[in-house]
């Protein structure tokens, strides 16, 4: 039994695609067009995070890499977005609006273990995230806190030494089957719970688990029956 669960966020704890598109109506009217620009701005979360996992960048907190991502979807897309305007649009992530079955699931679970995001967001933006869903978290562990992107082996073993616990007594949980292959292997405990509309509708990973993860959940509210919370 883990004595603390450690989140993945985007995709895991809030509908980021839904959100941000969501949040894109005041520049993009088109619902169509809202979606597709938050896919292409995903689209640069990885490749930009690479630079640093890869050491050809120094360090650099999620929100400069969503700034400049920002900036290159907008040239590249041609979008009207001033510049004015282009940091409280990159604040959009700050304010992702959780699935239906997080908060009272958190709220389980922070009865019985210790939670923590561990995220690739930095602080302030994990904080925000936070207090516009209420959720309470008993510490922000990730990128920031930790001084690596996942899934550098790094940022799981960090973790787990912030927190002041073996590896195995760290369960990491996440709707993506790389994160977790990723956190087993350097000891840490896993649970898998699907978010099959993460991508939109035509989604195609990430729709089941794809190895014997010690948990399998539906949604926070089964993992928390799963774990006697």
């Amino acid at each position: 039994m883990p004595k603390a669960l450690i989140f993945d966020v985007f995709g895991t704890l809030v509908d980021w695609r839904g959100s941000i598109a969501r949040g894109l109506a005041p520049w993009v009217p088109d619902a169509d067009a809202r979606s597709a620009f938050a896919d292409l701005w995903r689209a640069r979360y990885q490749p930009s995070m690479e630079e640093v996992r890869s050491g050809r960048r120094p360090f650099v907190p999620l929100d400069t890499l969503h700034r400049e991502n920002l900036d290159a979807v907008i040239d590249d897309t041609g979008s009207t977005i001033p510049e004015g305007d282009r940091e409280t649009v990159n604040l959009l992530w700050h304010q992702l609006d959780g699935w239906p079955d997080v908060a009272g699931g958190l709220a389980r679970l922070g009865r019985t273990f210790i939670l923590c995001p561990h995220s690739n967001g930095n602080v302030r933006l994990m904080l925000d995230m936070a207090r516009h869903n209420g959720w309470r978290w008993d510490a922000i562990l990730g990128a920031e806190t930790t001084g690596h992107y996942k899934p550098r082996p790094e940022s799981y073993t960090r973790a787990a030494e912030i927190l002041m616990l073996p590896p195995g007594e760290v369960m990491m949980v996440a709707a993506h089957n790389g994160d977790l292959a990723a956190a087993r292997a350097c000891g840490l405990a896993t649970a898998f719970i699907p978010r099959p509309t993460e991508h939109g509708a035509g989604q195609t990973i990430d729709l089941e688990a794809e190895a014997d993860w010690d948990v399998v959940a539906r949604d926070l509210d089964d993992l928390a029956d799963k774990l006697g919370a």
